[in-house]
C-alpha cells in the first residue's frame, strides 16, 4: 500500500508491504471559524471582554508563540486588530523560551500581514540577557522566576497561545507563554530539570512537577493582569475550538478540546514506528524529539523507531548534543544525568530512555556524524529506512507491524485496553 508521508513542505510517497496502522489526529467536525473565534471573545471565562480589558490597559503588552508552533496567532490578530491599532501604547513580544529569535521569514509567518503594520513594536524575547529580566520571586519548588522586564513594564499582558499535549509539560499552552516563554535562561533551566521525572509527561497535569511548578511560579505575577486567548487546532491546523479570559481557566477549557482531537486509539503496538514531525515543528532536532516521544508509545519493545525530520535549522539547543557525546550508551546518558544537569539535558534523557530498549533511527537532511552523535542511525531516503527495518524483523523472525504518524509531534498513541 502507498503511505503519503510529509517531509517538510513535500510530501513523500512510501510503500508498506506489510499490516501497519496509521495513526493521526481524529477527524473532528469544526464549526465555522468565525463562529469559533467571536464566541470565545465574547464569553471570556472568568474575566471581562478583552475589549474592556484593552481600553482599561494604560500599557498593553502581547505575548505570541515563535514559529514552533503552528497557533494560528495572524488569525487572531485579525479580530483584535481595531482594539490594537487603536491602544496608545501596545507592544508586542514573541515567546521564545530559550529558542533563537526568529528570522523574517519566520516573523511574516506569525504575524502575517500585520508584521509590516506593527514591525516597529516587536520585540523577540533573548533568554540569555539577564539585563532584560527582572526578579519576581520563588515557586515552591524554589525556581527563581526571573521574567522579561516588558511584562512587568506594562503590567497589563494578552496571550495568544495553543493547547494540545507536551512530551513533559502535559499540554502546551496557557502557563508556558510565561514558562518557559519570556523567562530567563536559568528560570528555564532550574524548571526544565523537573522534566527528568517520570511523572513529567504528555497529558499529565496532577502529580506533574513541571506544570505544577509553572503553575505555582505564576502565583509570582498576582499583579500582572492577562488576558489569555487559546487555541486548539485540529492535525491539519484548522481552527477546532477557542477559549479566552482568565490564563489558567481558558487553558482548562482547552485541554478538554485538545483530548478529542489528539488521543488516538491504537489497536495494537507496533514493532516499526514511523514518526514524523510536521512543519513547522521540523525545524531542528531538539524540537522533533517530541515525535519520539510520542512515537514511543506505539512501539513494542526491542523495535525500530524511525524519526522522519527536515531539521531545517539543524540541531537547535546544543547541550542535549553534547550529553550524548559524553556517553558511549543510552544508559551511559542517563547514568550522567545522576551527577550533573544542564537545560537540553531532558531531551537528552528522554530520548535516551527509549534507546534502552528499542533501535532508534532518523531520516533528516542532518549530516550523518550529527545524527549518529544522538544515538540515532542516520537516513537520507524514508523508503530506504522502512525496508531495512521491514528486514530486520524478517531476520528476527518477527512479522513487521509498521505504525505511521504522519503528525507525530501531536499524536498521543492511547492503546485500546491496555496502558
Amino acid at each position: 500500500m502507498i503511505v503519503d508521508v510529509p517531509y517538510g513542505t513535500e510530501i513523500i510517497k512510501i510503500k508498506i508491504p506489510y499490516p501497519h496502522e496509521i495513526l493521526a489526529p481524529n477527524t473532528v467536525r469544526c464549526r465555522d471559524q468565525n463562529t469559533i473565534i467571536m464566541d470565545a471573545l465574547q464569553h471570556p471565562v472568568g474575566k471581562e471582554l478583552f475589549e474592556e480589558f484593552a481600553k482599561q490597559s494604560e500599557r498593553l503588552l502581547v505575548i505570541v508563540n515563535d514559529a514552533t508552533r503552528p497557533t494560528p496567532t495572524s488569525k487572531i490578530l485579525e479580530y483584535l486588530y481595531p482594539l490594537l491599532s487603536s491602544h496608545p501604547a501596545v507592544r508586542f513580544l514573541v515567546a521564545t523560551g530559550v529558542h533563537r529569535a526568529p528570522t523574517k521569514e519566520e516573523y511574516q509567518y506569525i504575524f502575517g500581514r500585520f508584521y509590516e503594520i506593527f514591525k516597529d513594536r516587536i520585540y523577540a524575547h533573548d533568554a540569555r540577557n539577564d539585563s532584560d529580566m527582572i526578579y519576581l520571586g520563588k515557586s515552591k519548588n524554589g525556581t527563581e522566576m526571573y521574567i522579561n522586564k516588558m511584562v512587568a513594564e506594562s503590567r497589563n499582558v494578552l496571550v495568544i497561545g495553543s493547547v494540545e499535549p507536551h512530551y513533559f509539560a502535559g499540554y502546551t499552552g496557557g502557563r508556558k507563554s510565561f514558562l518557559p516563554g519570556v523567562a530567563s535562561y536559568k528560570t528555564i533551566e532550574m524548571n526544565h530539570k523537573l522534566a527528568l521525572s517520570e511523572c513529567a509527561c504528555s497529558l499529565a497535569l496532577e502529580g506533574n512537577p513541571v506544570h505544577e511548578d509553572m503553575v505555582d511560579a505564576m502565583n509570582v505575577l498576582k499583579d500582572i493582569n492577562v488576558f489569555s486567548i487559546q487555541i486548539v487546532l485540529t492535525g491539519d491546523h484548522n481552527i477546532y475550538a477557542a477559549t479566552s479570559g482568565d490564563l489558567l481557566k481558558s487553558f482548562e477549557a482547552a485541554v478538554q478540546f485538545a483530548n478529542k482531537v489528539f488521543c488516538v486509539p491504537l489497536k495494537k503496538k507496533g514493532n516499526i514506528i514511523l514518526t514524523i514531525a510536521p512543519y513547522p515543528m521540523d525545524i531542528d532536532l531538539y524540537q522533533s524529539q517530541k515525535a519520539l516521544d510520542n512515537g514511543k508509545l506505539a512501539l513494542e519493545d526491542d523495535g525500530i523507531i524511525i524519526l522522519v525530520s527536515k531539521c531545517r535549522m539543524g540541531v537547535g539547543e546544543d547541550a542535549f548534543l553534547d550529553l550524548f557525546c559524553k556517553a558511549e550508551t543510552p544508559q551511559g546518558v542517563l547514568e550522567i544525568l545522576d551527577d550533573e544537569y544542564k537545560l537540553g539535558y531532558h531531551k537528552a534523557a528522554k530520548m535516551a530512555a527509549i534507546g534502552t530498549h528499542a533501535q532508534m533511527w532518523a531520516v533528516t537532511d542532518l549530516s550523518d556524524d550529527i545524527v549518529k552523535k544522538a544515538m540515532l542511525k542516520p537516513y537520507h531516503n524514508i523508503q530506504n529506512a522502512i525496508d531495512d527495518a521491514i528486514k530486520i524483523m524478517l531476520q528476527k523472525g518477527r512479522q513487521p507491524r509498521i505504525i505511521v504518524m504522519p503528525s507525530g509531534s501531536l499524536t498521543i498513541p492511547m492503546l485500546i485496553g491496555g496502558t
